[in-house]
């Protein structure tokens, strides 16, 4: 069972940046690869970006390409959200999640979820 927590969010003004970060413990970090999702009032969650097992390949949703990346620390168990350039339609819960088999755009081919950090981004 893979436990996951995500730190760093808060609020912000339009066109700063902030660092999420996703902590995982009880398994083997580098065997799942791990995503960043977020989900905004009224809304469906919705794929932000996503890595690979070993970090050599990411994915961004068309939103947040240039803007945000993601990144990964096997040994220090984490994976990293840097938003840059921040919008108010930024604002969401972002969770972080990991999968043992796939990197996918799709939540639900996801097992393991954080419990979500709240970023607001002031206009």
């Amino acid at each position: 069972q893979v436990q996951l927590v995500e730190s760093g969010g808060g609020l912000v003004q339009a066109g700063g940046s902030l660092r999420l970060s996703c902590e995982a413990s009880g398994g083997t970090f580098s065997k799942y690869a791990m995503a960043w999702f977020r989900q905004a009032p009224g809304k469906e969650r919705e794929f932000v970006a996503a890595i690979s097992w070993s970090g050599i390949s990411t994915y961004a949703a068309g939103s947040v390409k240039g803007r945000f990346t993601i990144s990964r620390d096997n040994v220090k168990n984490t994976v990293y959200l840097q938003m840059n350039s921040l919008k108010p339609e930024d604002t969401a819960v972002y969770y972080c999640a990991a999968s043992r088999t796939v990197v996918s755009t799709i939540p639900q081919q996801y097992d393991y979820w954080g419990q979500g950090t709240q970023v607001t981004v002031s206009s």
